[in-house]
């Protein structure tokens, strides 16, 4: 199993745009967002709003078993659920996953379990 986390930034404004697209995302979406994770291969995932002096970002966490994969279905899907989804990320963050992500994956630099 991989995992993926990255900081996608929360342009200026577009906060509560975040929590309304997530609370969306779990409640009257939430079937076709389980729907969308299974089809794109993704087991879990959770997001985080961090506020910092920089601006605000929202922490992507996912499991997949295979990332890259995952990303690559996903920019070329055409089903509903993921054309709106892909135009909530660009709406909030101004980033277009219908396009290879730019620079190299976040690097996982430590990892333990107990």
């Amino acid at each position: 199993m991989q995992s993926f986390c990255g900081a996608f930034p929360v342009l200026p404004g577009k906060e509560q745009a975040g929590r309304d697209f997530a609370k969306a995302c779990m409640d009257v979406r939430q079937k076709e967002c389980a729907d969308y994770l299974k089809r794109v291969g993704i087991t879990k995932e959770s997001w985080h709003l961090q506020k910092t002096l920089m601006g605000s970002f929202i922490l992507v966490y996912y499991e997949a078993a295979d990332v890259a994969k995952s990303f690559e279905i996903l920019a070329k899907s055409k089903e509903p659920f993921e054309v709106w989804f892909k135009e909530q990320v660009l709406q909030v963050t101004g980033v277009d996953l219908n396009k290879p992500m730019e620079g190299p994956p976040p690097e996982q630099v430590f990892s333990m379990a107990t």
